[in-house]
């Protein structure tokens, strides 16, 4: 029975150690506005249209006895940017609880168009917020979750020393109001279309299109 504890214990202590899943590819800023939603997804109404986009350190979340510890450390990895991601790209944040659980992930589309794939990876408290919406104090709805360091690096340390002076709708990709949320499901779109690079470019009626449910 000592023998099984101290491996179990060493396995825990090498999960802490680790950290994070393995890495999937690296996030691609520039596909926001022009995002293919891989898949299908329930209307599930906006609790706030705010613009307002805090974040937090994944370091605060602190407690191994909670799930979004563990989900952090079993799905999520650190993107070059800073930003925390899942192996389909889903950015890691922080929602209240009027959307859904740890690991729910959401499609949220802003009013320029611009669609955020996102995963709720901890949540805030209900005392911070307003029916379980939108933060008390700033008005957020999405709460940013990241490494600081690289983060700071990437979007750069205001005067203020925070990062975009503590909001990341101060950058162009992530600018504007919540104009639609969606609840991803676990089915695959149908009508999901990526693009494939073709070495010759001829008129041979093949098909260049490779479809996301087959």
């Amino acid at each position: 029975m000592k023998k099984v504890k101290a491996i179990l214990l060493a396995l825990a202590v090498l999960l802490l150690l680790g950290g994070f899943g393995d890495d999937g590819e690296n996030l691609d800023m520039a596909s926001f506005g022009d995002y293919q939603k891989e898949y299908e997804s329930v209307d599930v109404g906006v609790c706030s249209y705010s613009s307002v986009k805090t974040y937090m350190d994944y370091r605060a979340v602190t407690s191994p006895s909670s799930t979004q510890y563990w989900y952090i450390r079993r799905y999520m990895y650190v993107d070059p940017t800073g930003l925390l991601i899942d192996e389909d790209g889903f950015i890691g944040v922080a929602l209240g609880s009027y959307y859904g659980v740890i690991g729910d992930r959401y499609y949220f589309t802003l009013d320029n168009g611009t669609v955020l794939p996102v995963v709720k990876i901890d949540e805030k408290a209900d005392e911070d917020t307003l029916d379980g919406c939108n933060h008390g104090e700033d008005g957020s709805v999405i709460e940013f979750v990241i490494d600081k360091d690289l983060a700071g690096n990437y979007f750069g340390v205001w005067e203020n020393g925070l990062i975009l002076s503590g909001n990341f709708n101060n950058t162009e990709v992530f600018r504007g109001s919540i104009a639609k949320v969606e609840k991803v499901t676990g089915e695959k779109n149908e009508h999901y279309v990526t693009y494939e690079e073709k070495e010759e470019t001829a008129f041979d009626n093949e098909d260049i299109f490779s479809y996301g449910g087959y």
